[in-house]
């Protein structure tokens, strides 16, 4: 639907009065509304028009709410359906929800829940609108060839990536922080055969146990102080894809023990809930932790790490493949020269040298965002030492003969000059007087005079 078009909603009641005053209610939020008095004609109205969403009541007397939703959804199946049920109904709600609802209210309707529950269930239909509107697109994006390296290590990563995406393996990916464990996750989903299914992420390390539970199982109203309205979980929202558990190292033995269960069982349960749910999802999880040693140390339970470790896919460090800088680094240059609209032909030399003799502790990560800085800041057509951090001059510096250029401007006496000269490459060699020297071609016994004439012992 375009900016200006509303959402269409088909509301599904044999009873009139209901249906109208629905219908007026909804009209009201800005939706546009269809209507339907039995689910055959549901059904048939669904296959000549889109809709956003789907509100059907369960007892009508031609076709029941149960078995149009099951026809609906073997027509669209990607289309969410809210179930209205008698509040003593709670076996017709559980046969919804197997069935494929997104949702059920009981009756009679409290209408800002309705509010709520139709905005909820809506912005989650339009995400998966827009993760098809985007598939190809993200299908190329995470193409295996766009892992970007020549180095050995990553052939090899590469030649394993292109067995496992396609087969239903739960794979554990481990490396450092920053050397692309996500864009692993995401092309082994986007070649996989659930592509067309969700992949939905989270990172363990950023909930604390309570919320992350609530998270990936989801929760139902009153099961916590703030659990105003239900809510669906991660593993709910991956079902028939791919849920990327990154950072897992992080998680608590309770909640190891819960996802052991759930890749067990590939079931779930709410939180405060007694109903079980079954997904049907692709596991992929990643750590920046050694798990084998975690496991002696008894941090990590032994059998969650071998239902996990069905594949293990280990990310080397920039540093082990020091041949792929060059590569990564001019890739990072055309797709931020283009998002800043900038012509930037290469790299210097010495900022190319710099950048490979780098150890880059923050990894591929750490590289993009120096190049991205080092683009934003460019007056010219070539990458210099200049445009680099300090820490990476200041890196190089301790291992080279080599001091930043010192910026000579016209009309100064002499001596100031010499004086900025001699300061900043002391800077540039760590306070190391005889490095300095060295690099100024005086003697250490010169540099000394010369910094006690300006007050520096």
């Amino acid at each position: 639907m375009t900016a200006t078009e509303p959402a269409k909603i088909l509301i599904v009641d044999d009873d009139q009065n209901h249906l109208k005053t629905l219908q007026t209610i909804i009209k009201s939020w800005n939706y546009g509304v269809t209507t339907a008095d039995d689910g055959s004609s549901a059904v048939e109205i669904v296959k000549a028009k889109p809709f956003a969403l789907i509100l059907m009541d369960v007892r009508m007397a031609n076709m029941n709410g149960i078995e149009a939703l099951r026809k609906i959804k073997r027509y669209n199946p990607s289309i969410p359906v809210l179930i209205m049920t008698a509040y003593s109904s709670v076996d017709s709600a559980v046969q919804a929800l197997k069935a494929g609802a997104y949702d059920y209210l009981t009756k009679p309707l409290d209408f800002e829940v309705l509010k709520i529950t139709l905005e909820r269930a809506l912005e989650h239909s339009g995400l998966k609108v827009e993760n098809e509107t985007l598939k190809s697109k993200l299908s190329s994006d995470y193409e295996l060839g766009n892992i970007v390296g020549n180095s050995q290590a990553m052939k090899d990563l590469l030649d394993m990536l292109r067995m496992v995406a396609p087969s239903e393996a739960t794979v554990l990916i481990t490396g450092e922080s920053g050397t692309g464990k996500e864009l692993v996750a995401k092309s082994i989903h986007y070649n996989s055969k659930r592509s067309k299914y969700p992949l939905v992420v989270i990172n363990c390390a950023t909930l604390t146990e309570t919320l992350l539970e609530s998270e990936l199982f989801g929760h139902e109203k009153g099961a916590f102080t703030g659990a105003d309205k239900r809510r669906e979980g991660r593993f709910m929202q991956a079902d028939k894809g791919t849920i990327f558990l990154d950072e897992i190292g992080e998680t608590s033995p309770a909640m190891q023990a819960k996802l052991l269960r759930v890749i067990q069982e590939r079931e779930i349960q709410r939180v405060g809930g007694e109903v079980t749910l079954s997904v049907d999802v692709r596991i992929i999880a990643a750590t920046n932790r050694d798990l084998d040693q975690e496991v002696k140390k008894g941090k990590f339970r032994e059998d969650l790490y071998y239902r996990l470790n069905v594949v293990a896919l280990r990310i080397p460090p920039l540093r082990e493949r020091q041949e792929d800088i060059p590569i990564l680094a001019q890739y990072f240059l055309k797709k931020y020269s283009l998002s800043n609209n900038k012509v930037v032909k290469g790299f210097s030399p010495l900022a190319m040298d710099m950048l490979l003799k780098y150890n880059w502790p923050g990894n591929i990560r750490e590289l993009e965002n120096t190049i991205e800085r080092a683009v934003i800041l460019l007056l010219g057509e070539y990458i210099t030492d200049k445009e680099l951090t300090d820490t990476i001059k200041n890196n190089y510096a301790e291992n080279h003969d080599w001091a930043p250029a010192i910026p000579i401007a016209a009309n100064r006496p002499l001596a100031e000059i010499e004086k900025e000269a001699i300061l900043a490459t002391l800077e540039a060699s760590g306070g190391n007087k005889s490095k300095a020297a060295r690099k100024l071609g005086i003697t250490r016994k010169t540099l000394h005079k010369k910094l006690k004439n300006y007050g520096i012992s």
